[in-house]
């Protein structure tokens, strides 16, 4: 947990040095997006399950090209009436094709928090290391406002699912849409 928040704390850092060099360039985008996310437990016989929840995301961009990314979301599952959050952070990569249309590719790092039910892992409350490695498409409605479509992340997280076997690797897809203010 020191670990991440060192890294958290250096990437901060990094884009406030960045912002500090080029103020003219330096965005600041805020996104509230709606999420599903389709479950693979690891488990063998286990049945895939959906949840659906929301994230909200801060990113610093210090060149029209790169940022740096803080996804904060959380999702519930009716099926074992459990919920997750996730705390993601990582670099963001944007290719403008046109002046409205823009795809990114990101690689974020973090953690995943389940409490209740047993969705992830036994019942109660666990946390594992996340990833959520994906890219999507924002559209410019203005100068201060997309609509986020279909952004597409490989969620992977590592949850101990029975005990005695350790931790397995549960692969995820989570979809999300919302929209992103630009500051």
């Amino acid at each position: 947990m020191r670990k991440f928040a060192c890294l958290a704390v250096v990437s901060l850092f990094l884009c406030l040095s960045a912002n500090a060099q080029e103020e003219r360039t330096t965005t600041t985008d805020v996104t509230l997006s709606y999420s599903y996310i389709r479950a693979r437990p690891a488990m063998r016989n286990s049945t895939d399950f959906n949840m659906q929840g929301g994230n909200a995301e801060v990113a610093l961009n210090p060149r029209n090209w790169f940022g740096m990314v803080g996804n904060f979301g959380g999702y519930h599952m009716d099926r074992f009436d459990s919920t997750m959050q996730t705390y993601l952070f990582g670099p963001r990569f944007y290719a403008p094709l046109y002046h409205r249309i823009t795809p990114f590719a990101e690689g974020l790092f973090g953690l995943a928090h389940t409490t209740g039910g047993t969705a992830f892992s036994i019942p109660g409350s666990r946390s594992s290391f996340a990833m959520a490695p994906g890219g999507g498409l924002d559209i410019a409605a203005t100068k201060h406002l997309s609509v986020r479509l279909g952004e597409v992340d490989y969620l992977m997280t590592n949850f101990r699912e029975v005990p005695g076997i350790g931790r397995q690797v549960q692969n995820n897809l989570r979809v999300s849409t919302g929209f992103k203010f630009r500051f």
